[in-house]
């Protein structure tokens, strides 16, 4: 489904933990990392396909997030001819975005990149917000900057209740209290990855 333009509507979604991180997933079998997105099908609102995105992506429910902005209009890109399938070329040109903010509300167990037979990424992370454009695909840069930069207005502020909580009860116990500020590499913690490829093929290969 292509407008005038050639650009297919999507959405795309940038899901925030409560330190007010992003989750990052690796394309499968790629280098390239990039946020949760998808083509809205014909009937569907932006709305709908996201939550349709999210749960075929990550394998996340209504339930588990909470909408907390989204972009006010269109935000697109093109896509190089070497990326467009031959029978497309003329025709496609790109991608329409609107993208939504979304907080988790469950737990990271509740993630699951294998909700369905054809998984999309092979593993995440938790990123800080402002995340390394570098490791995104060149064609998709400039949506990234500015869904981001839009949308950075609406971060919740993070609740630090229960850290504090946390290192009271381990003063009480005696024992010595963790740092309140972490270095970039605490905060990047190493990704959670899928099984082995050859159960990916295995995954992959199901009807």
């Amino acid at each position: 489904m292509l407008d005038r333009e050639g650009f297919r509507p999507n959405i795309g979604i940038i899901l925030l933990n409560q330190k007010n991180q992003v989750f990052w997933g690796k394309r499968i079998r790629t280098h390239s990392w990039q946020f949760p997105q998808g083509g809205i099908d014909r009937g569907e609102s932006p709305e709908q396909a996201m939550y349709r995105e999210l749960h075929e992506e990550v394998g996340l429910q209504p339930e588990h997030v909470r909408i907390v902005a989204r972009t006010r209009d269109w935000l697109r890109y093109e896509v190089p001819d070497r990326f467009i399938r031959r029978d497309s070329r003329g025709h496609y040109k790109g991608q329409k975005q609107i993208w939504y903010l979304l907080q988790l509300l469950a737990q990271d167990c509740a993630l699951n990149l294998r909700a369905t037979s054809r998984p999309e990424f092979d593993a995440w992370r938790w990123n800080d917000y402002w995340v390394p454009l570098d490791v995104v695909v060149e064609f998709k840069r400039d949506v990234y900057e500015m869904a981001l930069t839009e949308l950075a207005r609406f971060l919740p502020r993070p609740d630090h209740r229960n850290r504090y909580l946390r290192v009271s009860m381990r003063q009480q116990r005696g024992q010595d209290q963790m740092p309140l500020i972490h270095t970039r590499e605490a905060r990047q913690p190493a990704p959670h990855e899928l099984a082995p490829v050859a159960a990916l093929k295995t995954v992959l290969q199901q009807p």
